[in-house]
Formats: structure tokens, C-alpha cells, sequence
């Protein structure tokens, strides 16, 4: 049986952690900082773990991460 592929977007964008959650940059800051409120620029740094339908889509993409 051939081993399935790992989708090359998603492992550049997503990390599993050890328990199994999915983290993911925090979206909305590529562009427009200028408009968006200091306090949605504070609160969006790092990263962030996606939501179980989100995750579930991407361990989808991720065949041989945990």
C-alpha cells in the first residue's frame, strides 16, 4: 500500500502539539494594521490553537502527525 501524502500548505502553516491540538498563526495581520485597534493587535500576537471543525479539516491534510 502506498503511504499518503501530507498536503505541502498545511505543513507550513500548522504544528501538531503533543495532545493532539492544531496550532495556526493568528489571521488578520498581513495588511491594515493602521485601522485595526491596539488592543486586536496585542491580543492577536503568536499563535493560536484552531477550533475542533478547523482542526479536524487539517489533521485531514496532516495523514502522519499524531
Amino acid at each position: 500500500m502506498p503511504k499518503m501524502k501530507t498536503k505541502s500548505s498545511a505543513k507550513k502553516r500548522f504544528k501538531i502539539t503533543a495532545g493532539g491540538k492544531v496550532i495556526a498563526g493568528q489571521a488578520g495581520k498581513r495588511h491594515g494594521m493602521i485601522k485595526r485597534s491596539t488592543k486586536f493587535i496585542r491580543t492577536a500576537r503568536g499563535t493560536t490553537t484552531l477550533s475542533a471543525p478547523d482542526a479536524k479539516i487539517i489533521k485531514g491534510f496532516m495523514p502522519y502527525d499524531r
